[in-house]
């Protein structure tokens, strides 16, 4: 039996996809940040903060003894953050990377050395579209999705000599409560006011009519058991959209484009 470690795994996007692996037959460790007796079917949770290292360390220490051997890594443990660039002080924009870049980073590298050791696995970092065009208004979660995107692909490189690839799944909108997991940024200023309120209601309706979770949990099932498995696996319609978009359209029309779709002044 596969087994696998999916972080933040108690709501959203990790739920459904743990949830998923388990019914595929795979032994699914979820990960929340404090103990949970409410998490998903068939899934056995435990507590870990992925910004701690020694709580990360003490995650796969306890995977390995209990079941021997991780076959599978889903990154998904993650935090929004809303507002113009200027609006967050270094400090709140350190602590969303400490949560969507390092945090991925340490679970990484704590679970390498078992699967280079077993000469397979597979890593699989829920990153999003935004990782590949730009979001104003959410330019430092963006930013961690971009970081996540060339770590990914440059581990990815380095790691199947071992038996062991790296993949990223790119959502869209998807219908969960990531407003209620997202930072409102710390050092608002009244010049942004108006153009930052229309991107909250402009994300809360595209959130409401997004994609189902189970769209992006049913591109993880595919990228771990694909036999030939893609670098990249967008997730839903929009997504696949603007992947394509992005690489095919010229850079100054889809300027154009993206500013009159979030109704930003020419």
């Amino acid at each position: 039996m596969p087994i696998a470690i999916v972080t933040g795994a108690s709501t959203g996007i990790g739920r459904i996809t743990a949830e998923a692996l388990a019914r595929a037959g795979t032994r699914v460790f979820g990960t929340s940040r404090s103990v949970r007796t409410d998490g998903p079917a068939g899934v056995e949770m435990v507590a870990c903060n992925v910004t701690d290292q020694a709580s990360v360390e003490r995650l796969v220490a306890h995977v390995l003894a209990t079941a021997g051997q991780i076959d599978l890594l889903v990154n998904n443990a993650g935090l929004g953050l809303v507002g113009a660039a200027e609006e967050s002080s270094i400090g709140q924009v350190q602590a969303l990377f400490d949560v969507n870049l390092f945090g991925v980073m340490r679970v990484t590298n704590a679970v390498l050395p078992a699967m280079r050791q077993r000469g397979s696995g597979r890593i699989i970092n829920i990153s999003s579209a935004l990782g590949l065009i730009p979001a104003p208004y959410l330019a430092h979660y963006a930013a961690t999705k971009h970081a996540v995107e060339g770590y990914s692909q440059s581990l990815d490189h380095e790691l199947r000599e071992f038996g062991i690839r790296v993949l990223l799944i790119e959502p869209a909108y998807t219908r969960t409560d990531m407003e209620s997991n997202s930072l409102e940024a710390d050092a608002p200023l009244q010049v942004y006011a108006a153009n930052r309120q229309k991107m909250f209601a402009m994300n809360a309706q595209m959130l409401a009519t997004g994609d189902d979770p189970a769209v992006v949990a049913e591109a993880v099932r595919r990228a771990a058991t694909d036999s030939a498995p893609q670098l990249r696996y967008p997730a839903g319609k929009t997504a696949r959209q603007i992947s394509l978009l992005r690489r095919f359209v010229p850079a100054r029309m889809f300027d154009k484009s993206l500013r009159k779709q979030m109704g930003l002044p020419a």
